[in-house]
């Protein structure tokens, strides 16, 4: 019996250890999803494919490999493209099939016609319409060689009858596929040397850590050892920079706490290391330099004095021997301190009993308790909206847990779904979406998904009927919320009905023992618990314009936000500026 192209296809992903699909069967796609059933690939029904796409994303984030989301003609192409966004703006190795229409109708506004190759232009770095198994065959090879090669999402758009159509004869012979994983890019010479001259000269230098440091922790510290330089740190960054840092000062932007902004502005010299932070208004104007492996991100966000194409590791190991170290520490220890008074001002606020008492139950309490119960090794996927800000101040990196947000698409809804792609690939991990009321009710059906494939995910909502982050955006732009608060729902009554195990929690006291029972659920758990919708966050540092807002709309509560054991790693630090000191004395 002859092979079609759709088995063709996953045969091809099954010999490269792809193990799921992610999408929803039907129509088009038909003749791929009855292949997928003859092979040892699993499908992972969703409810809608821009879930697909999410999980697809998180599954290939969180292994490093070959991730796939497939999706039916026209109507279920354009649900991708959300998670498509997220996908290709993380660089995720991720293969999109999206079917079409039968072929002869191509170009005849045939039902549910699209122009797939138009539609995923901008989410995607290589889309190819396929029109026959033999070019196919080289098109499934350069999609694959695209995204593996860090091109980001690559998306095959093909018809059905191409699907059902035999396969070339001549496809037995495969192409090894380059990745690239490890690879180096050493700074020109005279950029190099030039941010040499710039650090030596310098006698305060503040260091801003992004997602693109993550491989070159030791050498950030020795850097910032040698010159005596604080460290903070987007909020992408947190995970890998945050952790037991003796320089550390926090985060910028709008989910920042602590010293990291003042610790930006006092500096002679500001290095943005290994980001693309994107807020201009937490960002310096003046004697920057910034080291990125791709060129492209360098000076779009600030003026850039001193530029440094290649990887953070290549980067500092090439200049730290030739950085003078610096003996003055007075900035550094300056910084430190002034970090530890500004989250020592505000943690009192969300750690004494009165606070603890407090109903409806306080975000930042319930993000410390939960912080306190879940592993030392979970994984944990954020909603975006105040979920971020609970996330960014309370979740402690330690070394060993996982943190995935949208962080460069700023969606909604994006929590549970990529708590599926995380947990269908690793099902022993002990994996905790922190979703808001807002995201989980956007793509509510996949709580379908979850329990349908008996996923492990433990959801926490963060119920406060209200979309918080508008209303916090609509505050400080001067005007009145408005469509922001709805009526309450009952998630755990949701989630029991479609057969996972539900906590409602509205009294805090019974919050510890809610979470813990949640945790030890042999299979799913939902953990609704009902915060206080006027717990909103204010940033740290912010402009005159931001306060003529909070002022126009008769603002009476804004709260400046917790920072949860963040602080003990302050005082720390703190301590140690005492030690440091002693030392010099003698």
């Amino acid at each position: 019996m002859s092979t079609s192209f759709a088995q063709y296809i996953v045969h091809t992903l099954e010999g490269l250890g792809v193990k799921r699909i992610y999408g929803l069967v039907g129509d088009s796609l038909n003749p791929l999803s009855d292949a997928v059933r003859g092979s040892e690939i699993e499908w992972i029904h969703v409810r809608n494919e821009e879930a697909a796409a999410f999980a697809a994303a998180a599954d290939s984030l969180t292994t490093g490999e070959l991730a796939v989301c497939g999706a039916s003609c026209g109507p279920g192409n354009t649900h991708l493209i959300q998670g498509l966004y997220e996908a290709h703006r993380d660089r995720a190795r991720v293969l999109a099939i999206a079917s079409h229409i039968p072929s002869a109708e191509i170009g005849s506004e045939f039902f549910q016609a699209t122009h797939p190759e138009y539609v995923f232009q901008e989410c995607s770095g290589y889309r190819e319409v396929v029109h026959s198994p033999t070019q196919g065959a080289r098109v499934l090879h350069n999609a694959l060689q695209s995204t593996y090669s860090g091109g980001g999402v690559s998306v095959m758009v093909i018809p059905g009858d191409v699907f059902s159509a035999d396969a070339p004869e001549s496809s037995t012979a495969q192409s090894t596929f380059a990745r690239g994983d490890g690879r180096r890019v050493f700074p020109d010479p005279g950029e190099a040397a030039a941010l040499v001259d710039a650090i030596n000269t310098a006698k305060n230098v503040t260091l801003f850590c992004g997602y693109g440091a993550r491989d070159a922790r030791e050498e950030v510290f020795a850097l910032a050892e040698k010159i005596k330089a604080p460290i903070g740190h987007s909020f992408r960054g947190k995970m890998f920079i945050a952790h037991d840092n003796p320089y550390d000062v926090g985060m910028s932007g709008l989910l920042g706490y602590g010293a990291c902004h003042e610790a930006s502005l006092e500096a002679d010299l500001f290095i943005m290391v290994g980001t693309d932070f994107p807020y201009s208004d937490w960002l310096p104007k003046g004697n920057v330099a910034q080291i990125d492996l791709d060129g492209s991100h360098i000076g779009r966000r600030t003026p850039v004095t001193y530029p440094v194409i290649g990887d953070v590791k290549s980067v500092l190991e090439n200049i730290l021997p030739h950085v003078e170290e610096k003996a003055d520490r007075s900035f550094l220890d300056r910084m430190l301190a002034r970090h530890a008074e500004l989250l020592e001002h505000v943690v009192e606020k969300y750690t004494t009993p009165a606070a603890e008492a407090r109903t409806p139950i306080h975000p930042e309490f319930a993000a410390s308790v939960i912080d306190e119960l879940i592993a030392d090794d979970a994984f944990v996927t954020v909603d975006t909206g105040m979920c971020n800000v609970w996330s960014s101040r309370y979740l402690t990196p330690n070394g060993t847990r996982g943190e995935l947000a949208s962080y460069l698409h700023g969606t909604m809804a994006n929590a549970l779904p990529m708590a599926i792609g995380v947990q269908a690939a690793h099902p022993d991990r002990q994996v905790v979406s922190w979703s808001g009321d807002g995201g989980l009710g956007m793509l509510l059906g996949e709580l379908l998904t979850v329990a349908l494939h008996n996923l492990p995910v433990k959801i926490v909502v963060f119920n406060n009927s209200s979309l918080g982050m508008v209303k916090l955006e609509m505050i400080v732009q001067g005007f009145p919320d408005f469509g922001t608060d709805h009526e309450h729902v009952n998630y755990a009554a949701i989630a029991e009905a479609v057969g996972i195990a539900a906590f409602r929690v509205e009294d805090p006291a019974q919050l510890r023992e809610a979470v813990s029972e949640a945790l030890a659920a042999d299979g799913p758990a939902l953990i609704d618990v009902v915060t206080d919708p006027n717990a909103l966050s204010l940033p740290p540092d912010i402009t005159a314009e931001m306060l003529q807002g909070f002022t126009a709309t008769g603002v009476k509560t804004v709260l400046e936000g917790g920072v949860g054991k963040m602080v003990e790693l302050a005082r720390r630090n703190l301590r140690q500026i005492g030690a440091a000191a002693a030392i010099e004395v003698k």
